[in-house]
Order: C-alpha cells, then structure tokens, then sequence
C-alpha cells in the first residue's frame, strides 16, 4: 500500500486506527446480541460482512479507497466475542485451555503457507498483481466459510425474547459491573493494546524497509512464524489447563514487548528470523502477548464469568482495547515518520512490559484452580 497506493506510513497507521475504532462500535453489541440471541447467528453474520472488504480491495485504485474497506472489516468484529464464547460454551473447565489451543492450530494452518506463496507470488508477478491474486482468493475463502458455519455450528445458548435498545450502547454502568479481575484485565489489555497497536503495520515494514530482506525471504519468515504458533497452540493451551492460567498469560505478555525491542538490534535476516520465532513461541504459549486473547486468556475469562454473559464481557473488554489501540497505530506511523523507524518499536517494548508487570501484580490465581467470582444473576426484566 505504501508503493503501489501511495500512503505515507502515518497514513498506513491512520487506516489502521479506522479499522481497530470500529471495535469500538460492533464488538460490545456483537457480544450483547450473542449473549441475547444466540452465537450461531452472530458469527454466520459477521463472517458474511467481513468478505465483503475484500472485494473493495481487489478493485482499489488509491489509498483513499481502502478507508471503506476498513470500515466494513471493522464492522465484522462483531463476531469475535460469539466465537470465542460458543467454544467456552461448547468444552468443560478444565478443558477449555486445550480447545482454545486447539481451535488457534487450525486456524493457524493456512500462515505457514500463505505468506510464503505470497511473497514468492509477489516477486514473480509483482506486487499489485500478487496482492489480487490472494484478495481474489480471500473473497472465495470466506463464502465458503459462511456456508460451512451456517452448516455445521450448533447453537449454545437459547434466544432471548427481546433485547433493550440502550443495552447495546457501551455505558460505565457496564464496566462498574464487572467482577474485580475482569476490571484489572480491561487495564491490562488497554496497555498491551497500545503497545502491539504502535507496531502492528510496521513489523513487515521495518523488514523490507530497514533491514532490506526481499518479499521471499519475508515470506520464509512469516512462514516459520505460522508454523511455531500452529505446533505449540495446543500444548501451550493443554499446560494453562494443568497449572493455571496465569504463568502462561505472563509468558506470553513479557515475551512479546521484550522482542520489539529485539528488532532493532537485528542487522539482517538471521536476527530478525530468530527474534520472530522468540515472539511466536511466547506467544503460541502464553497467548496474544500485548493484546487480549489466547487460550488461557480466554480462558481465564471463561472461568471467571458466566455462559450468560461471557460474549458481553469479551465485548466489552475488546471494546474498551480499541478507544486506546487506535490512536496508537497512527502514533506509531508518526514516530516511524518523524523520530526513527526504531522509536515505534521501543515504545512498544516499554509499555507493553508496564502491562506485564501489571498483570502479575494484580491478578491472583491458585496454581491448581482457575479464579472464581461470584457473579450477581443476570436481571432478564
């Protein structure tokens, strides 16, 4: 986007900033309307919208017209807290760190792959032709993903009769409700949102840009990232089921900022291959390292709130991230801009480890048991 479109790189973390506000208004309704009507309907819904960004991508012709499409693949996140709810919904206790673990393997499987038969495609027919030809791709991907989700999900929570209109506005009645650990998680992830937010568009960027690595070996890298994620989702999600939730969370939230920082000290492809698969390996174990989610992320969120609400609170803690997270995108472009294309990633490593160090201050588990709060009954009048 930077070459064929034109966008500066600020303009690239503006465009990002977009996408991730959209959160802001579709993931905490998505959450209410999946706790109020069902998962099924939400996800077959949201997967529906979301191939539709594709398509404007496809015929894009400047910059300026992938704003639109990043409005409609933000509007599609309204599907993420029912996803991530119906599989809570749908395993026990004790093993939902095995099936988040799980479902994160499979749907890892295409990034060892794609990104390498994406950068050789690059190289081979250049850089717009290639982009098309995996947009095209995108879009035939999710129809059948819409077809096979209506097919084969099976609803996990009965229907509501009706849902109140200002129930789906974010509101701190909402926030003031929640048990205290979901609060201090909110905090946490509103940080280490920021911090992978300042870095998320410019990862690829530094590679190509900085350290000159071609499209192919990028793609050998992105490849080997997919692969270390995919291989150890699940055992990393079998061990948070075994000795708690929180050991691994940690793993996850310090070795992530700690490898932003890795990045600029790497002079070429060897270093910055190490230092991803570093990061990878954290985060295939511990989860998502500066944002929210991962198996025993949700996990840990699983055991603490209720079936009745559980898409609600997943909403609203993705929510909440996104007031935060989208700034950052545009900051991190502005520092690459202005100061340095290595600032972006230094202030990435720094807040991301005040978010670390928050959460192991702040978040109390038994080694052997999930946390358990009581919750007040859901008021259906």
């Amino acid at each position: 986007m930077k070459d064929s479109l034109g966008a500066s790189v600020t303009i690239i973390g503006l465009i990002t900033a977009i996408t991730t506000a959209e959160r802001l208004l579709f993931q905490l309704p998505g959450g209410i309307l999946a706790d109020r009507y069902g998962r099924k309907k939400i996800i077959v819904y949201g997967t529906l919208i979301r191939t539709l960004s594709p398509l404007i991508y496809f015929f894009t012709p400047s910059w300026e017209w992938i704003l639109p499409a990043a409005l409609i693949n933000g509007m599609a996140s309204l599907y993420m807290p029912a996803f991530s709810a119906i599989i809570a919904d749908s395993l026990p206790e004790q093993r939902r760190g095995a099936g988040y673990g799980a479902y994160n393997t499979i749907t890892n499987l295409p990034m060892m792959l794609g990104p390498l038969i994406g950068g050789v495609a690059i190289e081979s027919y250049g850089y717009e032709t290639g982009i098309k030809l995996f947009v095209g791709l995108q879009v035939i991907t999710g129809i059948i993903m819409v077809v096979v989700r209506q097919m084969i999900l099976k609803e996990t929570i009965e229907s509501k009769d009706k849902v109140e209109r200002r129930s789906l506005i974010p509101t701190t009645k909402m926030y003031h409700e929640l048990p205290d650990t979901i609060k201090v998680m909110i905090i946490v992830a509103i940080i280490g949102s920021f911090s992978s937010r300042l870095i998320f568009d410019l990862i690829n960027l530094y590679a190509l840009e900085v350290l000159m690595l071609s499209p192919s070996q990028l793609g050998l890298i992105n490849t080997a990232v997919g692969a270390t994620s995919t291989i150890l989702a699940l055992p990393g999600g079998m061990l948070s089921d075994r000795y708690g939730r929180k050991n691994n969370i940690m793993l996850g939230r310090t070795v992530s900022p700690i490898s932003q920082g890795l990045v600029t000290l790497t002079s070429g492809f060897n270093g910055y291959f190490a230092v991803r698969i570093f990061n990878a390996a954290g985060i295939a174990i511990g989860g998502s390292g500066m944002e929210a989610g991962g198996p025993s992320w949700n996990a840990l969120i699983a055991d603490i709130v209720p079936p009745g609400k559980r898409a609600t609170v997943l909403g609203t803690i993705g929510t909440l991230t996104a007031v935060v997270a989208a700034p950052g995108s545009v900051l991190g472009g502005w520092l690459w801009d202005n100061l340095a294309p290595q600032a972006p990633f230094q202030l990435s490593m720094v807040t991301g480890l005040v978010s670390a160090t928050l959460f192991w201050l702040k978040v109390k588990e038994s080694r052997m048991h999930p946390i358990t709060i009581a919750v007040k009954p859901e008021d259906d009048h």
